[in-house]
């Protein structure tokens, strides 16, 4: 019976572990979008940074990538930046593998 709950703490470790990481990708992802349409919108260094956190924390309101969508569409649209929801879908993707490019390089 040790054998099986060893397996089984073993797979629960993993299980946590990745949950961690895609947290952690999410996150990175979150935070490179929030610089991208910092950019878009003429912010730079400090404001460029508090934008980002708060792209990042717009993901706690809802399970899901439309929370974070959202946040960024309206501030776009709030500062005369012309951005098609393709185009942002499509960075939210790219960004997604370069966050977790970033994470696994840093491990």
């Amino acid at each position: 019976m040790a054998g099986l709950d060893d397996l089984k703490k073993g797979h629960e470790s993993k299980f946590a572990h990745d949950q961690d990481l895609e947290f952690k990708i999410m996150a990175r992802r979150n935070k490179l979008l929030g610089l991208w349409a910092a950019d878009l919108m003429d912010l730079q260094g400090d404001a460029a940074d508090a934008y980002a956190k708060e792209v990042v924390i717009s993901d706690l309101e809802e399970k899901g990538d439309d929370d974070v969508f959202r946040k960024v569409r309206g501030d776009l649209t709030d500062k005369g930046v012309e951005m098609s929801d393709h185009r942002i879908r499509r960075q939210m993707e790219e960004l997604m593998g370069t966050a977790r490019d970033q994470l696994m390089n840093e491990s």
